[in-house]
């Protein structure tokens, strides 16, 4: 059957499967089909590593759900979803990106997995990341690099660098990524989508492999913000096998994020304009005209821009707040030793071994960081200083009575591939805003702001108070609603 798959959205999808135009067997069928298509040929995107084989089966199982029921299994019936591949999924392949875990076959499900099955979501395929999320670029050891599909010579952004091609080159619905310095919201500003870093802990990250507990974030990925608020309103909740999910009880309406969205929501709030987060790089030019440009799209759209406003000690707080070399290390080997069928016994045998992709030089700096955390006598000032860097971002807020914040989502346009290739970016260096929301564990929401004079995805950030979620969702909407950024690539 012949489906239109560019820029669907589940409520289109839905009504199709109502109105009989198609069934979910046809759908998934022509997702399969497109993948490859334009991911293992044609401009062989490679952000899939793995085709669920069994993909086809669960779609006729809910279609033979439908026709006997009349109703729906879930939210998210018939909804095809792309997953990043660091979140395990049961008797499906899981490599986190990495050699080493090339044939590596989980026996359960993620939490977020689970909810979404139950749901009624089709997990169609598992998407490609740099080993263990450990990049803002998107190659692995697995199967190298994935290519941004508005121009195949830059990068794709990461680490859920799959996941953000896949979807918006209409690989599947909708997509699962995860966040810790940015990994969500750097592809989604690379490829033009809607991409969301809820507060740690919104979410459970139980069966998801770490970087740093602390700051790690599972969230979606979509090309509009009402599939955004759907997905969300599956995955989110109380976890007792994640601790930190218990902030969920502190949320009113929690897991109805998608029947609150307003179009006109923007009318009256205050957006701050971080001016210090405004990049002075080669390519920053272009950025900070294309994300002005949406700043006055927000106001176009009924909100009060304050510009500018400035956090104190921004800098030094993302210097002193930053974990990744004190805590990946241990957070890693504990995962892995966790895992009784794991194919290496730890990190550090990983390490030792050369089992991860040679441009990967964060892999190295984690390696020679602290085997234990407190070992390091700097790891509990740093601790220390997130939450002052926290409270100082919200007493800023508080002085302006703002809503959020917007800055570019990296300071930057996407890369070329070279550029990776030649390691020009090292990774605690790469001029990404992402990791203030990051390291302040709080929300922040990527948008597609706009494209350079080249056609290259600019994402605006839009950073907000903890437990915010619902009001960065209907900014995010009404802007959407008014000013339409989305654009599809052209991969003729």
């Amino acid at each position: 059957m012949n489906i239109d798959l560019e820029e669907l959205t589940i409520e289109a999808v839905h009504t199709a499967y109502k109105n009989k135009i198609f069934k979910t067997v046809d759908l998934v069928d022509a997702y399969i089909e497109r993948i490859n298509e334009l991911d293992r040929n044609g401009p062989r995107l490679n952000s899939i590593i793995t085709i669920n084989p069994k993909a086809l089966d669960e779609a006729r199982e809910l279609d033979k759900f439908y026709e006997n029921q009349g109703k729906f299994k879930g939210k998210l019936h018939g909804v095809p979803i792309v997953v990043k591949d660091q979140v395990e999924t049961a008797n499906l392949k899981t490599t986190f990106g990495s050699i080493a875990f090339k044939n590596y076959i989980p026996k359960e499900d993620a939490t977020v997995i689970d909810k979404l099955k139950k749901e009624g979501a089709i997990i169609l395929a598992k998407t490609n990341l740099p080993d263990f999320a450990t990049a803002w670029a998107g190659l692995s050891s697995v199967i190298g690099q994935t290519k941004n599909p508005y121009n195949i010579k830059h990068d794709s952004g990461g680490s859920s660098s799959g996941t953000g091609v896949a979807v918006a080159a209409n690989f599947a619905l909708v997509g699962l990524g995860e966040d810790t310095g940015g990994s969500i919201r750097v592809p989604s500003s690379f490829n033009n989508l809607f991409g969301l870093k809820v507060t740690t802990g919104l979410i459970s990250r139980h069966g998801v492999s770490p970087l740093v507990h602390f700051y790690d974030s599972t969230g979606p990925m979509c090309r509009t913000v009402a599939d955004l608020a759907k997905v969300l309103d599956v995955i989110v909740g109380f976890d007792p096998q994640d601790p930190f999910t218990s902030i969920s009880s502190q949320y009113k309406n929690l897991g109805h994020f998608s029947d609150y969205l307003d179009s006109e929501f923007l009318k009256g709030k205050r957006i701050g304009v971080l001016r210090q987060a405004f990049g002075n790089y080669e390519g920053s030019k272009q950025v900070n005209t294309v994300v002005n440009n949406a700043i006055k799209g927000l106001e176009k759209s009924g909100a009060e821009i304050v510009d500018p406003v400035e956090i104190s000690n921004l800098s030094k707080f993302l210097d002193d707040t930053a974990l990744y070399i004190l805590q990946s290390r241990y957070d890693l080997n504990e995962f892995i030793t966790s895992k009784l069928d794991s194919p290496v016994p730890s990190f550090d045998y990983l390490y030792e071994k050369n089992l991860f992709h040679n441009k990967l030089d964060l892999i190295h700096e984690i390696h020679n960081g602290p085997k234990e955390p407190w070992d390091d006598s700097d790891y509990y000032r740093r601790m220390t200083e997130i939450e002052q860097f926290r409270r100082t971002i919200l007493y800023t807020m508080a002085k302006f009575n703002l809503d959020a914040l917007a800055y570019p989502s990296v300071q930057i346009p996407p890369p070329t591939i070279e550029d990776v290739d030649m390691q020009k970016w090292k990774v605690l260096t790469f001029p990404t805003n992402t990791l203030i929301a990051s390291q302040s564990v709080l929300p922040a929401i990527s948008m597609p702001a706009g494209f350079t004079e080249q056609g290259l995805p600019v994402g605006i950030e839009i950073f907000g108070k903890q437990y915010s979620e619902h009001e960065l969702l209907n900014i995010a909407y009404s802007y959407e609603k008014h000013n339409k950024p989305r654009r599809k690539p052209k991969l003729d």
